[in-house]
C-alpha cells in the first residue's frame, strides 16, 4: 500500500463517519440521556488523554516530572487560579523536577 492509498482510504473513512453523523436523526440527539452523555463525553476523553500522555511511555508505566507538573495544575484549579496560572505552575513545577535530577 503506498502513503497516497493510506491518504485516500483514511479521507474516505473521515468522510463516512461525518456522513454517519449527519444521518442520525434529530430526534434521537434530543434524548436527555444522549444530551448528558454529549456534555460529559469530551470531559471524559481529555481526562483520558491527559492521564495516557502524563503516565504512559509506550506499553510501560511511568512516574516521572510530568506526574508533579500535573499535581501542581490540579491544585490550581483547586485554589481556582486562572488559566494561565495553571499552565504556569505545571510548566515551572515539570522543569524543575526535571532539573534537580
Amino acid at each position: 500500500m503506498t502513503a497516497w492509498t493510506a491518504i485516500a482510504v483514511t479521507a474516505v473513512g473521515c468522510y463516512l463517519v461525518k456522513l454517519l453523523g449527519l444521518l442520525v436523526p434529530a430526534g434521537a440527539l434530543e434524548r436527555p440521556l444522549v444530551r448528558r452523555l454529549a456534555a460529559l463525553l469530551p470531559v471524559a476523553l481529555l481526562a483520558a488523554l491527559t492521564a495516557q500522555q502524563t503516565f504512559a511511555d509506550g506499553q510501560h508505566l511511568v512516574l516521572d516530572a510530568r506526574g508533579a507538573g500535573l499535581a501542581a495544575a490540579a491544585l490550581s484549579l483547586v485554589l481556582r487560579a486562572p488559566f494561565l496560572v495553571v499552565v504556569a505552575a505545571a510548566v515551572v513545577v515539570t522543569a524543575g523536577v526535571r532539573a534537580l535530577g
